[in-house]
């Protein structure tokens, strides 16, 4: 494998990545309402020739900013359709993870609560375990009120992370009583997708350009493919 580019868009950052024989370069800002803009001038900085040398496209599958999960979702669809490549589906809140780990802010055998803002007064979450320098999924993600936050198996410690961390005040008591630390200024980076993403390639776990999907969690959004989106009117 010589090369996965990688694009998170979910959250008020917009990153883009490129690892190519073991090095990685990246661009990631904050981007409130203009990732369209600006993931395609990332894009065109890290690529200036293009799609080229690429093996697949990981990308934050979500939850989270429903208009930054279309922008990701689109992108990685035609870019994989031009390329010929797979795409690689990673949960945002897990790369959230992976970025506090590279960050230092979490360590292995730890329990992580990952929050994002959802913007209506609900947070995103899950609850993962950093084994090594892999991170596995506890209890899959949800979208609830903050004072709803239910976890089926409360460890006895685990750090917040995440802009969703703003509402710790309103998590259930029990959450807060075994929280060792909170850091609500980690976003999920594009470089931190590329971890899951070789082990899921690996693993022969991948998509084709015409499944790429948002996962939203709340039912009631649907997202259509290109197949299902029709012509322009």
């Amino acid at each position: 494998m010589t090369g996965i580019l990688a694009i998170e868009t979910a959250t008020e950052a917009c990153s883009v990545a490129l690892w190519r024989d073991g090095n990685t370069e990246h661009r990631h800002e904050l981007a409130a309402r203009q990732h369209n803009q600006r993931l395609f001038s990332m894009l065109r900085e890290l690529l200036p020739d293009g799609v080229k040398d690429i093996d697949a496209i990981a990308y934050g599958s979500g939850p989270g900013s429903f208009t930054g999960l279309r922008i990701a979702a689109s992108a990685v669809q035609g870019l994989a359709f031009s390329a010929g490549v797979p795409a690689v589906p990673v949960s945002t809140l897990a790369c959230q993870v992976q970025t506090a780990l590279r960050e230092g802010l979490v360590e292995e055998g730890g329990y992580v609560l990952s929050c994002l803002d959802a913007r209506i007064k609900e947070v995103y979450f899950a609850l993962y375990r950093i084994e090594g320098d892999e991170v596995f999924e506890v209890q899959a993600a949800a979208g609830v009120k903050p004072e709803q936050m239910t976890i089926a198996e409360l460890p006895a410690q685990m750090v917040a992370i995440g802009d969703g961390c703003a509402f710790v005040d309103q998590f259930p008591e029990s959450v807060q009583k075994v929280l060792t630390a909170v850091h609500a200024q980690v976003l999920p980076e594009a470089r931190d997708l590329i971890p899951a993403a070789r082990r899921m390639l690996a693993s022969g776990t991948s998509q084709k350009a015409a499944d790429v999907h948002p996962v939203y969690v709340r039912d009631e959004v649907n997202w259509k493919k290109i197949h299902e989106q029709g012509k322009p009117s």
